[in-house]
């Protein structure tokens, strides 16, 4: 189940967050990715695996067979692998990563202070449900 394509690793307590992953749930037309909490046991166990504490994350994951992007990089590949118009984020990485991993990580350590924090975890729609790990 893990090696079927790619996995977004991301935090389903986060407003931001998992408004994020139901925008890439609904315009990931060719379903290419799954999505896994770091509150799963499947979640957990990813960002274990790749060095990062499940319950104090500084990041979002993006897992494709061995090759693992994180942070901004890993937002800016997600959004090119959604297709048109989506994949015009890509002109992101016309920025230097010195320059784009700042703000990301200003954003994701103040994330629950900006956009808040569910009580419990998102939960996918049925349509959804056997894409989210």
């Amino acid at each position: 189940m893990i090696d079927q394509g790619p996995i977004i690793l991301f935090d389903a307590q986060c407003v931001l967050c998992s408004a994020n992953a139901q925008f890439i749930l609904k315009h990931d037309r060719l379903t290419r990715y799954r999505l896994a909490s770091m509150q799963g046991a499947v979640g957990a166990a990813l960002f274990r695996q790749h060095g990062i504490d499940p319950a104090n994350p500084d990041t979002i994951l993006l897992i494709e067979g061995d090759r693992v992007l994180r942070d901004s990089e890993a937002v800016i590949a997600i959004y090119t692998g959604l297709g048109w118009p989506w994949c015009i984020a890509g002109l992101g990485l016309l920025a230097p990563r010195a320059l784009r991993d700042p703000v990301y990580h200003w954003i994701a350590r103040n994330r629950y202070r900006l956009f808040g924090k569910r009580e419990t975890c998102w939960v996918p729609t049925a349509e959804f449900a056997e894409r989210v790990l």
